[in-house]
């Protein structure tokens, strides 16, 4: 039976239950974006409320892909944040400017290392996070068995 994507009425009937989620081992993996929303933050102790970029990857595993989403503060204390993303995709030469192309994104790929995570609600339940992203030109080789 076909699924197709619709809204549901008050009465309808549902079976998907969803499928447990299995996250993938810390460690490093090449990545796509998949799509980038704009919005604000809503700011904190330590930074005002200020535009933030959602930045949605898909991390590609061995088995299966997971999407991770990673907000980007428009602040100037979170340059280095902005500047290393834009670098892992290479839009963004090391120790160069650049205006940040935020359409640019979707479809660029990279390298990143994942870690495992508590979740907020629980503390139990393990998520993988962007712990780095690889500078392009100088991200780790994937190596695969019997290539050099």
């Amino acid at each position: 039976m076909a699924t197709e994507d619709r809204e549901y009425g008050w009465d309808d009937e549902i079976v998907n239950e969803g499928q447990d989620f299995e996250p993938l081992p810390a460690g490093d993996y090449d990545f796509t974006i998949n799509h980038v929303e704009r919005g604000r933050s809503q700011g904190s102790e330590k930074l005002p409320p200020c535009n933030m970029a959602t930045v949605y990857f898909d991390i590609h595993g061995k088995d299966h892909d997971i999407t991770v989403k990673e907000n980007y503060i428009l602040h100037s204390r979170m340059e280095w944040k902005l500047s290393q993303l834009f670098r892992a995709v290479g839009l963004k030469k090391k120790d160069e400017p650049l205006r940040m192309n935020w359409n640019a994104l979707p479809g660029l790929k990279g390298r990143a290392k994942i870690k495992l995570v508590p979740g907020y609600k629980d503390p139990d339940r393990l998520y993988d996070s962007i712990d780095k992203l690889y500078p392009s030109d100088e991200a780790p080789k994937r190596y695969e068995a019997g290539k050099f």
